[in-house]
C-alpha cells in the first residue's frame, strides 16, 4: 500500500451545506430502487486578496455563483462566524 494517508471527505458543500439526498430510480416497468442524488461539488482554489493568500474550498456550482455575486471575502467572513476554520 502507498505511504500516503487517504482521508475520506464528506460530500458536503462548505458554503451552502448541500449534501447527497436519496430518491428512487424508476425503471420503465415502474420498479423503484433506491439511489443517491449527489451535489455538483468542485474543489476550487480562490485568491483571498484581503489576506493575500489562496484558499481551497469544496463548493457546489451554486456556491460558486454565490461567491461571484456576494464576493469571496463576505462569504469567508460568514463561514468564520459560523465556526469554520478557513
Amino acid at each position: 500500500m502507498h505511504s500516503k494517508i487517504f482521508l475520506k471527505m464528506a460530500r458536503v458543500c462548505q458554503v451552502t451545506g448541500k449534501k447527497p439526498i436519496t430518491g428512487h430510480h424508476i425503471s420503465f416497468s415502474n420498479i423503484k430502487t433506491k439511489r443517491r442524488f449527489l451535489p455538483n461539488l468542485q474543489t476550487k482554489r480562490f485568491f483571498l486578496a484581503e489576506e493575500d493568500r489562496w484558499i481551497t474550498l469544496k463548493v457546489s456550482s451554486d456556491a460558486i455563483r454565490t461567491i461571484n455575486k456576494r464576493g469571496l471575502y463576505a462569504v469567508v467572513k460568514e463561514l468564520r462566524e459560523a465556526g469554520q476554520a478557513i
